[in-house]
């Protein structure tokens, strides 16, 4: 006999809990039974799912887990409650919008024997996670540098955090995902040009733990939108673009041109570049599948709360670097 599905919850039909709600509504294994929003459903995300006001209301409703993809300033009050209650739960990145409530989070969880993860959705883009193999794999050889770029035009959606909690969190994650590597310190200037009282833009400069350097620039201001990780090392440079979930890569040329003057204004040889088919599953499904796994208790490789809380850290320091026009070192226990 078939074990039953799994009951979920979904806290907050906004922008991002919208997707949500629709992996969740037809997600094998499990079966979406309440929505809350305290504005309710207005655009129907919810499908004739009961929509109500409060997380007391949904664990009423009887669920195994919850997701949560309300405003950043409320994740931990959310999440606590539903520890409280032995609710598993996938919480939105950044898990907190402090360090202290992102340890708070960790600790009602883990003391619990609770599955929790972070939705830090850039792990399971099908292009990063190609390059993880592929560095893992020695490929690249030593790691040299991370460059990121993540910039587009101004999110209304977001109004209680600045760039460096709502999209630097995605790099800084991924970053130290896909090299193995922690952040040693961060350098960081950022600026606020569209009147709001938070940062609508960062440029970092981060040394890991392994020798590598990070670069980090992240904006609200452009009207191109851009998402790209760039890794090079010794054998060459690997280039992700997770808008297109492509992976190129652009070898050291094993043999040197003998036109001399096209050598010396090319520099480094070039060699062969490869772009690699990869299958494209959509990385929001990939996640969902994942933790519907750790819930029935799989090893599922899911974004845990401490690694959540890592990335919460770093993000602290980037702003405590631009606040105070200084280089923060970053302790192995945090900031």
């Amino acid at each position: 006999m078939k074990a039953s599905k799994l009951r979920a919850g979904l806290i907050g039909v906004g922008a991002m809990g919208r997707n949500h709600a629709r992996v969740l509504g037809a997600l094998d294994g499990v079966d979406l039974v309440g929505v809350v929003d305290p504005a309710g459903d207005p655009g129907g995300a919810a499908r004739g799912v009961p929509v109500v006001p409060t997380v007391s209301d949904l664990l009423a409703l009887g669920v195994d887990y919850a997701v949560v993809a309300c405003p950043t300033g409320l994740h931990e009050t959310v999440g606590l409650e539903l520890a409280e209650a032995g609710v598993h739960a996938l919480i939105e990145k950044p898990l907190a919008d402090t360090v202290e409530g992102a340890r708070r989070l960790v600790e009602a969880f883990e003391s619990r024997g609770l599955v929790a993860g972070v939705g830090h959705i850039e792990r399971f883009n099908p292009a990063l996670q190609s390059l993880r193999s592929r560095l893992e794999a020695g490929e690249l050889g030593d790691v040299f540098q991370v460059v990121t770029r993540r910039q587009g035009p101004f999110p209304h959606r977001i109004a209680d955090v600045g760039v460096v909690k709502d999209l630097a969190t995605h790099d800084i994650d991924l970053t130290s995902w896909v090299t193995g590597q922690d952040y040693l310190s961060v350098s960081a200037h950022t600026v606020s040009k569209s009147g709001r009282v938070h940062e609508d833009m960062v440029a970092v400069v981060a040394q890991l733990s392994q020798g590598a350097m990070a670069n980090h620039l992240v904006n609200w201001l452009s009207p191109l939108k851009e998402r790209s990780t760039v890794v090079t090392g010794d054998k060459g440079t690997f280039v992700a673009d997770t808008l297109t979930a492509d992976l190129t890569f652009y070898a050291n040329g094993m043999v040197d041109t003998e036109w001399e003057a096209l050598r010396a204004f090319r520099g480094v040889s070039e060699g062969d570049m490869i772009r690699f088919a990869i299958p494209k599953r959509e990385p929001l499904l990939v996640e969902h599948e994942r933790f519907r796994d750790a819930v029935e208790g799989k090893d599922a490789g899911i974004v845990t709360l401490r690694q959540g809380l890592r990335t919460v850290e770093v993000s602290a320091a980037v702003l405590d670097s631009a606040s105070q026009g200084r280089t923060i070192r970053i302790a192995a226990d945090g900031v």
